[in-house]
């Protein structure tokens, strides 16, 4: 066995392998770029190494400096958990040159599955089965259009490289098909450095489905059971749980027969999955899509049903041993389901965040899992991907696996920046996620009906739960925040601020048992404790703030940024994580397109890279023209014009831009131009960059 292992990756997996390697007595080596000097999987490992500055072509991806830290710190293998290097067919070819074992298969394999056009070929000449199309290397855009009506729409375009649903899109009518080639052959480009396209039949209501191999060097392959991955955005997947509530025993058996012989087909080493589309109205029929040469995201569900640590077999079959299961030890034991913690706003259309992480809260019990890199003070950058951590859950059963996430997700925040935390909790509510009838489409057709909290009450769950952090955890009595000394506890003082302005103080005591928040200097402002069930020990800090007759703006300070929140003469109460909120029905872009609607400003609505630019400065639009696409955290978004007119851009192809940033003046049609209003708003843009900066 090796006695260390460089971990060429970042964020949670990092953190996740180098728990593996602790609990066999291996040596870490972490890497690292400018933004995660200060990460935990950085201060986790035994070692770690600087590969260079923040973007990833620069740092992870640079292939001469992560050898160099592995020659340096004397690592025999390297791990490249997922994305990054860990299907680049050339840096397992290096590592072999380097006489560094690759923790993967070897270089041949991943080329072959890795083109997903070569895999499908490969796969059919073994029989298995596979979606109707067209996949043949070096197709234009022109071949792929006079190829389409062959196969009849809707149609799916996918990239023939890379993975994770990027450059796939669904084409419903002839007309997209020009439109959608050209974002396709883009985004592929971007993302792999490969813009080689396929097209095929799309599936209606389908299921992703996909079976989890082991293989080592010497000829044995087993399959661990299927994981169903069917709740998606944009080909994205959002819940995964295993086993599947679609298949039966015979299915089950049929289709991990089909991996295996999968992984066969190319003579497949270590971990792999190979995903498969099953039609919802055949669930007795399914097609193979590709394989994926490396540990997938969602390999805890797999884990947590049949006890087998995966990252420890890979260790053990890169390090040549023979694989010790058999396909008759695999023994799937109840139920376990994972969701992915993402920087994004879903009542925003899902558009990235990020910032500074103010104070985290990860959830525990019995059945509860959580594989992380977040912590207090971390800043979460949309260089890199944005998935933050994974909660995953076990019970007897699927019901019980998916009651015990919606709870976990009752427990978990990030205070700082919006997450996806409250969306998940939202969508393992829904009646049909509740009945295991799911489909790819599932999200986008119920989406409108999932609610969201309004922003306020938000902030001031995120307030309170500084309020909480600010208590600290720390055993050692000297140490403590939360006002502790001996007889009762000090109080500890909060500004409340009125809708007029005027500033009083908020008082915190109280036990932890029994906390209470008191106003100091206005009678006409009230609070008392909430000590009920679900409040005490578990750390969340119950108040009931309200002001008679009139709402009251609540700004809780002194740790971090401030947060603050509208109080409606109801009051707002903290019970648990998650029972604050006021529920209402939002769209996901309805705070977007309701501020753009007739409005000739265009402004980013996240953080990002401008990094298509369709129209020329000057150039005259009509209402609904893309005038500038923004890319952050691998995710495009095309901002349109919302009023005809001439367009004066304010940034170019390249520039990194803040939300909120002006990037486009439309003046309307009929209008002339407001060179002192353009000037004005060029201005306050510079001092907001100023102010960012």
């Amino acid at each position: 066995m090796f006695k260390t292992v460089l971990i060429a990756n970042r964020g949670e997996i990092a953190c996740r392998v180098i728990r593996t390697l602790r609990s066999m007595g291996i040596r870490s080596v972490a890497v690292y770029s400018d933004a995660d000097a200060g990460a935990r999987h950085v201060r986790l490992a035994d070692a770690a190494v600087r590969l260079g500055p923040a973007p990833a072509a620069q740092s992870y991806l640079d292939i001469d400096a992560v050898l160099a830290a592995a020659r340096s710190t004397g690592a025999e293998a390297i791990h490249p958990g997922y994305g990054f290097l860990a299907e680049n067919a050339a840096f397992a070819q290096a590592c072999a040159e380097a006489g560094i074992v690759f923790i993967g298969p070897e270089a041949e394999s991943i080329r072959v599955m890795g083109d997903k056009i070569t895999a499908k070929n490969a796969v059919e000449a073994r029989g298995v089965p596979t979606v109707p199309g067209i996949a043949k290397p070096g197709m234009d855009n022109d071949a792929l259009t006079a190829a389409a009506p062959g196969i009849g729409y809707p149609l799916l375009i996918k990239p023939s490289a890379g993975g994770g649903g990027k450059g796939m899109h669904v084409v419903e009518a002839e007309d997209q098909l020009a439109t959608s080639l050209d974002a396709a052959r883009r985004e592929a480009a971007a993302s792999f450095g490969d813009d080689t396209l396929f097209l095929e039949r799309y599936v209606t209501t389908p299921r992703h489905i996909e079976v989890q191999v082991l293989a080592d060097a010497h000829g044995h392959v087993i399959h661990l059971g299927e994981r169903e991955c069917s709740l998606q955005r944009r080909h994205q997947k959002v819940i995964e749980e295993a086993p599947s509530p679609l298949l039966d025993e015979a299915t089950r058996a049929r289709i991990g027969e089909a991996a295996c012989e999968t992984a066969r087909s190319v003579g497949y080493r270590g971990a792999g999955t190979v995903e498969f589309i099953v039609p919802a109205d055949s669930p007795d029929e399914f097609f193979f899509m590709e394989m994926n040469t490396r540990l997938q995201v969602e390999h805890p569900v797999t884990e947590e049903i049949t006890g087998v640590d995966l990252v420890e077999q890979q260790l053990r079959i890169a390090a040549g041993q023979v694989l010790e299961l058999d396909q008759e030890d695999i023994v799937l034991d109840g139920h376990s389901i994972e969701t992915r913690i993402y920087a994004e706003d879903p009542s925003a259309g899902f558009l990235p965040t990020g910032g500074l992480v103010e104070h985290v809260r990860h959830p525990e019990g019995e059945g509860v899992r959580v594989d992380t890199a977040l912590e207090d003070g971390l800043s979460v950058s949309i260089d890199y991907d944005p998935m933050l951590a994974k909660v995953i859950t076990w019970g007897r059963d699927r019901e019980e696996a998916r009651a015990r996430m919606v709870a976990a997700l009752e427990n978990t925040a990030v205070v700082g920046f919006t997450t996806n935390v409250e969306f998940l909790r939202a969508l393992l509510e829904l009646p049909a996620v509740i009945a295991g009838d799911l489909d790819t489409g599932l999200i986008a057709r119920e989406f409108d009906s999932i609610r969201f909290a309004e922003p306020g009450k938000r902030e001031f769950r995120e307030a309170a739960l500084l309020m909480d952090a600010a208590r600290g955890s720390s055993t050692d009595p000297w140490r403590r925040r939360d006002g502790w000394r001996l007889g009762a506890p000090a109080p500890r003082r909060f500004p409340l601020v009125a809708a007029d302005g005027t500033t009083r103080m908020v008082l915190l005591s109280g036990t932890v048992d029994a906390p209470a928040v008191v106003a100091e200097g206005d009678a006409g402002v009230t609070a008392d404790a909430n000590t009920g069930p679900d409040v005490g020990r578990s750390g969340s800090l119950p108040a009931f703030v309200k002001r008679r007759g009139q709402d009251v703006t609540v700004t809780i300070g002194g740790v971090g940024r401030s947060f603050t929140a509208v109080v409606g003469p109801e009051g707002v109460q903290l019970t648990r994580l998650g029972a604050l909120f006021d529920i209402r029905r939002v769209r996901a872009d309805h705070s977007i397109q309701g501020e753009a609607e007739s409005n000739p400003t265009l402004t980013s609505p996240m953080p990002g890279t401008v990094l298509l630019t369709p129209v020329a400065d000057g150039d005259v639009v009509s209402e609904g023209d893309a005038v500038l696409v923004v890319e952050a955290m691998k995710m495009e978004h095309v901002i349109r014009a919302t009023v005809a007119g001439t367009v004066a851009l304010h940034a170019a192809v390249g520039d990194a831009v803040s939300r909120g940033q002006v990037l486009a003046v439309i003046t309307p049609a009929g209008t002339e131009p407001d060179d002192e209003g353009a000037a004005r708003n060029d201005n306050a843009n510079d001092r907001e960059g100023e102010g960012a900066a």
